[in-house]
């Protein structure tokens, strides 16, 4: 058989990347970020888009060199179809389309959530099926069961706000520049999460919600600072950490509570806030203490990027899950 060579776009957000992966070893992995957003507080779409046109070519031609690959002798072109912004989306769609149409070669479309996941297999020590996974990032916080490649089952979900979004909309409570979530993680590492509390979320069985909690922040800060205007900048390394506290430890019930319920012991995190170093800490000494094997994927794994997309592809390309020219991104959907 000869080799599988892919090609493989993300264009979800505001990080453009392309990636090339070579019978499943991923052999490039580029990514551009977008800093214009930090000067608005959040990504704006259209300005997103834009940039993705300006960085798509650069991207996937700085990829191919890594890679050390010459585009005839590309298998197929991968692209995230969903979920996202519609117009980045449009971006990555119609490049990779055109490509794989001029090369004659297929097309696969890829779900960015299932991706996420599915970078747990890039690198070893990869976790042995079944095994579960904490699927966290910006838009979507759900508790996965793994069966196999490509096999997924959801068990719980967010009923609202996502735990990532939970950490940036606290992070802009606090006058925190864009993005906020990793800027909060800092500074909690340098706080006491014993000095403020805030109530954890309480919802039944594994789902999860988090805007009652963004709400009980926001309350607690405008009642202090009627008492004392400066009470967030003397007290911000402080708050980051009960804010980040109160997270984790929501998120983490929900995996022990998982556990329980499945009898899993195989555990994965995914996703942006997989990033976090308050989550990776917790997991990390759960794992010793109840005795859990834990996966973490390397760091440039978990943000968005376009190796997660391509190791995706890989395997759709095994089962000849191809997409064709009419394909259409989907700004909304799940696992």
């Amino acid at each position: 058989m000869s080799d599988i060579i892919i090609l493989a776009i993300e264009s979800s957000c505001d990080d453009t990347g392309a990636a090339v992966v070579a019978n499943g070893n991923i052999l490039a992995n580029v990514v551009a970020s977008q800093s214009i957003h930090e000067k608005w507080g959040g990504v704006v779409p259209e300005l997103a888009s834009r940039a993705h046109m300006q960085h798509i070519v650069p991207v996937v031609h700085e990829a191919l060199q890594i890679a050390e690959i010459d585009k005839k002798n590309l298998s197929a072109v991968a692209l995230t179809a969903g979920p996202g912004l519609i117009g980045s989306l449009l971006v990555g769609a119609t490049f990779a389309k055109s490509f794989a149409l001029a090369l004659d070669i297929p097309l696969i479309s890829v779900n960015h959530l299932q991706a996420h996941v599915m970078a747990l297999l890039i690198d070893e020590p990869k976790p042995s099926f079944p095994f579960l996974c904490l699927l966290v990032s910006g838009g979507h916080t759900q508790l996965i069961v793994v069966k196999a490649p490509l096999e997924f089952e959801i068990i719980g979900q967010t009923t609202d706000d996502a735990a990532g979004e939970a950490f940036d909309k606290t992070a802009k409570i606090l006058g925190l520049t864009y993005p906020g979530g990793p800027l909060l993680d800092k500074l909690a590492q340098q706080g006491n999460h014993t000095i403020h509390k805030f109530p954890k979320p309480q919802i039944a069985e594994l789902d999860f919600s988090f805007s009652g909690f963004k709400t009980s922040v926001l309350y607690y800060i405008e009642k202090q600072k009627k008492l004392n205007p400066d009470f967030v900048a003397e007290n911000i390394n402080d708050l980051c950490a009960a804010i980040q506290y109160t997270i984790v430890e929501t998120l983490t019930d929900k995996v022990l509570k998982a556990i329980e319920q499945t009898g899993i012991t195989q555990v994965a995190i995914a996703g942006g806030v997989a990033a976090n170093s308050g989550l990776r800490l917790k997991l990390q000494l759960l794992s010793q203490q109840k005795g859990f094997d834990l996966y973490i994927p390397a760091f440039q794994y978990c943000t968005d990027n376009a190796a997660m997309i391509a190791i995706t592809a890989h395997y759709q390309y095994m089962k000849n899950d191809f997409a064709d020219q009419s394909l259409a991104p989907y700004p909304r959907v799940s696992v």
